[in-house]
């Protein structure tokens, strides 16, 4: 880091690299980001084209700083109406991937659209592009707005020129969801739009539930899950890992970290832990899952045979306190 100069080096603890990266201000709107991790369309939420590329393109832009690409195709998703209470964007999510499929967004450009993308709250917003990575999609961008920029002035390392989309702009698709009778969502295993209504799955048991990653670690999704078990016991391991050491100092300072332990919750170091298989909650052989996290492919968690369920921290938090897949609104009354 020295020799190279790095003025950007967080060590071991900081966190997930697409959570620190926003929360430090170093992706801001109008900016072309690429990153060897598929998840780079992360950061669409901030009116940045994030796109991922392999191993050997990132060295190529180390050495040169370009990189070829063929301009994709848009398509442009709407978002109508207000979510219910116990809907999250990671339903939203979930129910594009079930509508759309892994092969919906195959190189394409993603545009969000709608009263509902700019009714998010900051911690909200970057469910949607992230799991845009599981819809092929090449990046995922939402218009920037006021309560981005309110977040991103205390941010900012430097000045930055937004982009919107034209007004007769041309879109290769246009689809449209309206989520004001949303339900809780639930992918099955082994496939990220292998999704059903929540209610299709209930009583199926798990053994583990995990709250964390990119997608759905951030203060926001720990206070959901603390709203669900305050005052009660989990039945099975609850594993909750923070995307970044700002979210679990928040968590700390506001009390839902002592929530979670006091219902029985495994607080974990910052980072990805078991989402590609790491550390930290892998599950052993035929041992059930419910992730807040973006994949559920077999093995990916690290185990083969082992099913993984993806759901809202809502619906972890609810399983988590039955053993088995159960609908938040339980316990949320």
């Amino acid at each position: 880091v020295q020799e190279q100069k790095i003025r950007n080096f967080f060590e071991v603890g900081r966190g997930i690299c697409h959570q620190v990266i926003s929360e430090e201000g170093l992706i801001l709107p109008g900016e072309v980001i690429m990153g060897s991790d598929s998840h780079t369309t992360h950061f669409g939420w901030l009116g940045a084209f994030g796109m991922g590329v392999g191993r050997t393109e990132m060295a190529a832009l180390w050495a040169t700083g370009e990189l070829w690409m063929r301009v994709p195709e848009t398509l442009r998703i709407t978002l109508n109406g207000r979510l219910t209470p116990g809907v999250m964007a990671k339903d939203i999510a979930l129910r594009l991937l079930g509508d759309l499929t892994l092969e919906g967004g195959a190189y394409r450009a993603i545009e969000f659209a709608g009263e509902t993308v700019h009714n998010l709250s900051i911690d909200e917003r970057p469910v949607l592009p992230n799991m845009m990575a599981e819809f092929g999609a090449m990046n995922a961008y939402m218009p920037p707005d006021a309560t981005l920029f309110d977040w991103l002035d205390s941010r900012q390392q430097r000045d930055y020129n937004p982009i919107y989309p034209d007004p007769d702009a041309a879109y290769n698709q246009d689809y449209t969801l309206d989520v004001n009778h949303l339900e809780p969502q639930i992918a099955l295993p082994h496939q990220p739009d292998n999704v059903v209504d929540l209610s299709a799955a209930q009583g199926k048991p798990i053994q583990q539930a995990f709250i964390g990653t990119c997608t759905g670690g951030r203060y926001e999704d720990l206070a959901a899950a603390a709203q669900v078990v305050k005052g009660r016991k989990v039945q099975v391991r609850l594993v909750i890992i923070p995307a970044s050491s700002q979210v679990l100092l928040q968590a700390a300072q506001s009390g839902v970290l002592t929530t979670l332990i006091e219902a029985g919750a495994a607080i974990n170091t910052p980072g990805c832990g078991p989402c590609m298989g790491n550390h930290m909650g892998i599950p052993a052989p035929d041992e059930a899952t419910i992730s807040s996290g973006s994949r559920n492919f077999n093995g990916r968690m690290g185990t083969p045979n082992a099913p993984t369920y993806l759901a809202s921290p809502y619906v972890v938090a609810a399983s988590a306190l039955t053993g088995q897949i159960t609908h938040p609104g339980e316990f949320l009354a």
